[in-house]
């Protein structure tokens, strides 16, 4: 090879590297950096009590805010379970069937939403998967909520809490306190039963119920005499009516 094609094969090639480059800085500035939500754990750790969840919701609309986030939580954890710790100003957390929103003033375009809740214990998992729905002050939903399958990425992914193992000892909690655990007693369980056998009733009212069957008796005695000596009554004025038109007769 001469020494004058040398030069020209360098040039070449420093021209290829240098258009590479430059296609790819073109693309990614063409595209968006994804925006997506987060979960961190202070203490990332199964059957762990007292945990402070981060959540980040990346904002993706240049046009509108935040107003409300719902997440749903993982089966372990219930609504009662979780309390709100910090969150945007003015926001405040609300419990739902299945998890909870926090909500309030409309953050400003491009601000992102973040928030912390306490867990009173976390369950003996490997992972946990809080789905999260977002909405903008103008309407738009952005919703997190896809998983993970056969390994393959989603779209829009839940954010996903990957957990240590439980530490030795460590046992699950009892559970908190629930609206039906608290509900006050049927109608049916505190009606008084009005089948209740007499066995069941108390002295007072089986003494009652024997002085009103004894009244019954006696009065039902009492008008059969007064009906006797009526009778018997009427029998005897008749035969002294009838000897005394028989004398008269004589």
């Amino acid at each position: 090879m001469s020494k004058s094609t040398r030069p020209s094969a360098r040039a070449g090639r420093r021209f290829a590297l240098a258009g590479a480059v430059a296609l790819t800085a073109t693309l990614a500035l063409a595209t968006p950096a994804a925006a997506h939500a987060e979960v961190e754990a202070d203490k990332p750790q199964a059957l762990a009590e007292n945990v402070t969840l981060t959540f980040v919701s990346e904002a993706e609309s240049d046009s509108a805010g935040f107003t409300e986030l719902r997440v749903v939580l993982p089966e372990g954890i219930t609504p009662a379970d979780v309390t709100l710790g910090e969150g945007p100003e003015g926001w405040k957390l609300t419990a739902t069937s299945d998890g909870y929103t926090v909500a309030g003033p409309a953050l400003k375009a491009g601000v992102d939403a973040e928030h912390q809740i306490k867990v009173r214990q976390l369950p003996d998992a490997k992972e946990l998967a809080f789905k999260t729905v977002e909405t903008y002050s103008d309407g738009e939903v952005s919703r997190w909520i896809e998983l993970p399958t056969d390994g393959k990425k989603s779209e829009q992914p839940a954010p996903v809490l990957k957990l240590k193992a439980a530490a030795p000892g460590a046992k699950p909690v009892s559970p908190s306190p629930t609206a039906s655990q608290s509900a006050t007693p049927s109608a049916a369980a505190s009606a008084p039963s009005t089948a209740a056998s007499d066995s069941d009733a108390s002295p007072a009212a089986r003494d009652t119920a024997a002085d009103e069957d004894d009244g019954m008796s006696s009065g039902a005695l009492i008008a059969v005499i007064v009906v006797a000596l009526v009778v018997l009554g009427g029998g005897a004025w008749w035969l002294v009516k009838r000897r005394t038109a028989s004398s008269g007769e004589s």
